[in-house]
């Protein structure tokens, strides 16, 4: 299997989530042949019965209605149960990750698409996890991997990502958040097609910090940082309060939003477009795409599970790894 053919990889995520059974439905979708997908064949075989869906395992290969796909096996260290999480399976869901990752490292696969697992069941295992965008990033020796939601009218992606709200401030270095901008403008240009890419750049602080009244990290770092970007040719519009920079008229002119924490930027496209939006890695030396969504242990084996959100992190995945 050479990624010269495109193929993408789907890491099926916590078994005990919807993970799984997104795989079967995705595969009642028409897919072609270029989709790779890891898990424990005995899991999709049996949440596939579970949902009364269709899907057979024939060799390596995953037949269903809507195509085939190659299958990259991976045992269960357990069985698992829909809803029931067990730290048994901890590695398994970390062997996943670190076989798709290797394999897009030495060209094995275009790119990887990842769905939910559950951070909590891999920390209390053991496992020194805070995202699938950190762990990606250490796997590919990335010193600055940029997170990325995207849909099809609003990108935002995020200058710190997982850590709680008191270390943001601090976190918001001149020297990260520069690297955080030449990430963002670099595979916009380079991932998207995107000439010249027109960022907004969030404020950190209410209303942009009112001219140092409620805080000064935006004179202090930001500022500085954007001028010296600009004087290079970057087009960066900012710092914006972000309560503003979320219009409709603000975004007419951005090809994205730069927020500085999490929950400054993801709720607002969230909102807008819950289910199909897909989380993208920005500065890795290969493409990754993700479900907006967690495990969702509450809908696990219903058949419930909305397979939109993959079914567009697939089809970003392909575009971007494609190139078109």
């Amino acid at each position: 299997m050479s990624a010269s053919n495109g193929t993408l990889v789907l890491t099926t995520g916590e078994p005990a989530g919807v993970g799984p059974e997104l795989a079967v439905q995705l595969l009642q979708q028409p897919v072609d042949d270029l989709l790779c997908i890891a898990a424990d064949p005995e899991l999709l075989l049996q949440r596939a019965a579970l949902l009364k869906l269709p899907l057979a395992l024939k060799s390596d290969t995953l037949i269903a209605p809507g195509g085939q796909a190659t299958l990259l096996a991976i045992d269960l260290a357990a069985p698992s149960q829909p809803g029931q999480l067990d730290t048994t399976n901890a590695p398994y869901v970390v062997q996943m990750l670190k076989r798709a990752t290797d394999g897009c490292l030495k060209g094995e696969f275009a790119g990887v698409v990842t769905g939910p697992v559950q951070k909590s069941t891999l920390i209390e295992a053991g496992n020194d996890f805070i995202g699938h965008t950190e762990f990606l990033a250490a796997r590919a020796g990335v010193k600055t991997p940029v997170m990325m939601l995207a849909s099809e009218e609003l990108r935002v992606a995020l200058v710190t990502i997982h850590i709680p709200l008191t270390e943001v401030s601090p976190a918001v270095t001149p020297e990260h958040l520069e690297a955080v901008l030449r990430v963002v403008d670099a595979d916009l240009q380079t991932r998207f097609g995107i000439a010249t890419p027109t960022i907004g750049v969030c404020g950190l602080n209410p209303h942009a910090g009112e001219a140092g009244h409620l805080g000064r990290e935006e004179i202090e770092v930001i500022v500085p940082v954007l001028d010296a970007l600009r004087e290079q040719g970057m087009d960066l519009r900012g710092p914006l309060p972000a309560d503003t920079a979320f219009t409709q008229e603000g975004l007419k002119a951005l090809d994205v939003v730069v927020a500085m924490f999490h929950d400054q930027g993801l709720p607002v496209i969230k909102h807008a477009g819950f289910g199909q939006v897909v989380n993208i890695t920005l500065g890795l030396p290969f493409v990754r795409t993700s479900v907006d969504h967690g495990t969702a242990l509450d809908l696990a084996g219903s058949g419930n599970a909305d397979v939109g959100s993959l079914i567009s992190a697939v089809r970003l995945a392909r575009r971007l790894s494609s190139g078109s």
